[in-house]
């Protein structure tokens, strides 16, 4: 009988911060969970505790004992062989086979007959019969197809090396399957062989992911552990039912945000009326003399009785407030268009080994998707652009602003903090504006860490912070999903729609890519 996975109560701490503070999770066979949430949210973390490669500080773990952990190194020397590997992957089902030909003339005895259908359902789930045509197939599928099987590893290079850890690993088929990233250094082709092989396990899988067309493709569920008031929420549906969800939800939420706003309002200007009409100012006639202080006292009481019950509504509504949702990721709106009908005009551009472009116009409000295989040029073609690698064939209107987010960020000053980069580019009345906490791009406790010591991921974040607080002419985005949790990656692409100038945008993303209503060039 297959076993579940069964995380309880985990806690875990790095630095005098808890990553994971009381996360439960259980994994049945066949479900295959998704791990979704900001960087730092805890993944990975949670995926070496699950395996048991790290030790939770608090919370236990229950495991099937036939596990698979695709981990950041390979668990094999750079001496051996890529021969080896597979060995090593097909031991399993080898020895199902041999087990199940030594029990098989053993079965005629009662006592051998529990031990053979143990071993049978192994084999069954291993595809023992099938394993080596099965790893052929693997081997190709995730394009290892012509690697030599006596190339050692340090021979390879490490995408190489990273699929054929993969490969190893659906070849085991194990009960369980814990996956980091699984679709780094996979191509359109090998990313679709993979959620077809995983889809077909009858057992575990438990991955973490930032590739939006992968997670749809393949997870039955999803467990979101950014922050909540409740911990993690644990979603059973793809990604694109998750993502009508978190649609649907953020809308009940703004619509129950303006109808309590629109109340507390209305009991404030009541209490505001209640109150002038204490003192109406009202002089006593001579003939109302008997009456007045009678009509007074009743006028007063009436009044009072409004306004303790206005109050008591209005304590009641400030108390149980729904927070305001927080604002989604929007490009600031006040760039102010150039005159022009060319923002950058590109003919005949050549630069050896790297581009070969005849023409190209980016106007204003154009949306550019730049797509090809790697090498084909688009970074080259982006820096083209941004005039950071010098071409011929190049005019650019003399009053075009640019920016360019890179795959590879630099500050002038490292040892500035985020908060003072943002602050010293952008200026006092801008960030007065464009608060860089409330864009969500970095974690507030990274907002005084200087940005020498932020990881690449974190520095590109503070990168895009800029370029959206103070958005150019002509927006340049290398890889901009790169780095970014699944549901930022949606704001991203939700702004980029209405959002200022022209942009010309180079990504590997499945998801961006099948989604991008603008124009499109292949290199």
């Amino acid at each position: 009988m297959a076993e579940a996975l069964v995380a309880t109560e985990l806690v875990r701490g790095f630095g005098g911060r808890r990553v994971l503070d009381g996360v439960s999770l259980t994994a049945a066979p066949g479900r295959r969970i998704g791990l979704i949430g900001e960087n730092g949210a805890g993944k990975s973390t949670l995926l070496r505790l699950l395996a048991g490669a790290d030790q939770p500080d608090g919370g236990v773990v229950t495991r099937p004992p036939d596990l698979g952990f695709l981990r950041q190194e390979m668990p094999f020397p750079d001496s051996a062989t890529v021969a080896q590997v597979l060995d090593d992957a097909l031991a399993e089902a080898r020895e199902d086979l041999a087990e199940l030909e030594r029990l098989g003339a053993l079965v005629a005895d009662p006592a051998y007959l529990e031990e053979y259908s143990e071993r049978l359902e192994l084999a069954q789930r291993h595809e023992a019969w099938d394993a080596d045509r099965r790893a052929g197939i693997v081997l190709d599928g995730l394009g290892l197809g012509e690697v030599a099987h006596d190339r050692t590893l340090g021979s390879l290079s490490g995408g190489q090396r990273r699929r054929l850890d993969l490969a190893a690993l659906v070849i085991r088929r194990p009960a369980a399957l814990l996956l980091d990233e699984p679709t780094n250094h996979l191509d359109d082709d090998a990313a679709a062989f993979l959620e077809e092989q995983l889809r077909a396990l009858p057992g575990i899988v438990v991955l973490a992911s930032h590739d939006r067309a992968f997670l749809d493709a393949v997870c039955t569920d999803l467990v979101d552990l950014d922050p909540a008031v409740d911990g993690p929420v644990r979603f059973g549906g793809t990604y694109s039912e998750y993502l009508r969800q978190k649609r649907a939800d953020r809308g009940r939420w703004e619509r129950r945000y303006a109808e309590e706003q629109e109340e507390l309002a209305s009991v404030r200007d009541s209490l505001g009326l209640i109150a002038g009409r204490v003192a109406p100012d009202r002089a006593m006639r001579d003939s109302d003399k008997m009456g007045y202080g009678v009509r007074a006292n009743r006028v007063q009481s009436q009044i009072s009785r409004r306004v303790r019950n206005a109050t008591r509504r209005l304590e009641e509504l400030e108390r149980n407030a729904v927070p305001a949702p927080p604002r989604p990721l929007r490009f600031a709106p006040d760039t102010v268009a150039l005159q022009a009908e060319d923002l950058v005009s590109l003919r005949q551009i050549r630069v050896p080994g790297r581009l070969a472009l005849d023409f190209l116009d980016v106007r204003d409000g154009d949306r550019l998707l730049v797509t090809g295989p790697n090498g084909a040029g688009k970074s080259t073609l982006l820096h083209v652009l941004a005039g950071r690698v010098p071409a011929s064939g190049v005019r650019r209107h003399p009053g075009v602003r640019v920016g360019l987010l890179d795959q590879d960020t630099s500050f002038a000053n490292p040892r500035l903090t985020a908060r003072a980069t943002y602050g010293r580019a952008l200026g006092a009345e801008r960030i007065a504006q464009v608060p860089l906490e409330s864009l969500g791009l970095l974690h507030k406790w990274d907002l005084g860490k200087p940005v020498g010591a932020l990881s690449v991921g974190q520095q590109r974040r503070l990168d895009l912070a800029l370029l959206v607080a103070d958005p150019p002419h002509l927006l340049l985005l290398d890889e901009p999903t790169n780095h970014l949790s699944p549901t930022l990656c949606d704001e991203l692409e939700d702004a980029l729609g209405p959002g200022p100038g022209a942009i010309v945008l180079a990504s590997h993303d499945r998801w961006l890519r099948r989604r991008w209503e603008g124009a499109q060039i292949r290199l």
